[in-house]
């Protein structure tokens, strides 16, 4: 774990990625979480670092195309909660594509890059797509990536926390390559999700698609 100006992280246990899960896994509760934003911001290296505790330099990593997902299973209140974390692509092209999967969907990051100041001026944009495509009461929040660039920052970390707040909406300021607040990030939405849930019992096991992650419930339990 390393240590940042903007905050420390920690990191959870590795992920699964696939397209179905097995039989005799058993969670609680199944959220489906988006990252949206615009490319290069660093929404794949969050997601990975977080899933499976690897980070590479961000020059590794490429632009996602259409969407990907990565699956986690964490532990909340004492419950076992399968977070299914689509990666969305950041260019125009895709939006067809990737808008049709903020329906269903429970909780919402929206992550800019400090250092770029024209994806801090896309947020409008982002929360325009966020209310016209998902369910009205998604969890969001915001977060201003790549923290760890303090020499390259562009957007004071003011700017982020004011439009957090004229939206309602949490904010954090992180990054994935020195993993500052990432857990913190992810933790936090997924506990915001379950504050509307009421409690209940494990589920029965069976066999689960990502497609199928929109509804919460009972089901199979597995694993940026």
């Amino acid at each position: 774990m390393e240590n940042g100006k903007c905050a420390n992280g920690t990191l959870a246990d590795s992920s699964l990625k696939r397209s179905w899960m097995p039989s005799g896994d058993v969670y609680d509760f199944i959220f489906k979480v988006l990252v949206i934003g615009d490319s290069y911001v660093g929404k794949t290296a969050l997601i990975q670092v977080f899933s499976s505790g690897r980070a590479s330099p961000y020059r590794d990593y490429q632009a996602t195309i259409g969407i990907d997902f990565k699956i986690k299973t964490v532990e909340l209140n004492g419950k076992k909660i399968k977070l299914q974390i689509w990666d969305t692509a950041g260019q125009e092209r895709f939006h067809t594509i990737t808008t049709s999967y903020y329906r269903g969907a429970m909780g919402i990051m929206l992550v800019y890059d400090i250092t770029q100041e024209k994806t801090f001026d896309n947020i409008a944009k982002w929360l325009r797509n966020i209310q016209e495509h998902a369910n009205e009461d998604v969890e969001k929040m915001l977060l201003g990536n790549k923290c760890d660039m303090e020499d390259k920052r562009m957007i004071n970390k003011d700017r982020g926390e004011s439009i957090a707040k004229e939206n309602g909406i949490k904010f954090l300021e992180t990054s994935a390559k020195a993993n500052i607040n990432v857990e913190q990030a992810f933790m936090t939405l997924a506990a915001d999700i379950l504050k509307k849930y009421p409690q209940r019992e494990t589920g029965s096991s069976g066999v689960v698609k990502p497609d199928e992650g929109s509804s919460s419930g009972s089901g199979p339990k597995c694993c940026p």
